[in-house]
């Protein structure tokens, strides 16, 4: 007897969650790699020297950046000279001793003025000190 009102092995006993689950995975991944691509992003433009070994940094960090035209910036912020650095540099490490020193010198910076800077950062009492760089195209 088919199509009887008290047949029910044609009764739907559970709801399929896997097309549920495909599409939420799906946004997960599109949304993880447009904040990636977001954050990324630099405000200043530079030309990094290249490294096969480099890192992208990723934990709380003292930033210095250098541009070729002389400018020099701690923390997105423009400072006047490279001297304002150790003062700058003692009071985030005064804060939390924990934090990273980031040097991102343009490729163009003086050698002597980026081991000034370093020098200074170190008299803050930094123990880690990392340079900032690009993978090379390959």
């Amino acid at each position: 007897m088919a199509g009887g009102a008290g047949d029910s092995e044609d009764a739907i006993n559970g709801i399929n969650v896997t097309p549920l689950v495909d599409v939420t995975l799906v946004l997960l991944i599109i949304f993880m790699v447009t904040a990636q691509m977001i954050s990324k992003q630099e405000a200043v433009q530079m030309n990094l020297p290249k490294a096969a070994t480099g890192s992208e940094v990723t934990q709380e960090t003292f930033s210095v950046v250098m541009t070729k035209d002389g400018a020099i910036m701690v923390n997105s912020s423009p400072i006047p000279n490279d001297e304002a650095v150790l003062g700058l540099a003692t009071e985030a490490h005064a804060k939390d001793a924990s934090t990273k020193a980031v040097i991102k010198a343009d490729a163009e910076v003086p050698h002597g003025r980026v081991i000034h800077v370093l020098d200074l950062i170190k008299r803050a009492k930094f123990d880690k000190i990392a340079f900032a760089s690009q993978q090379p195209a390959k």
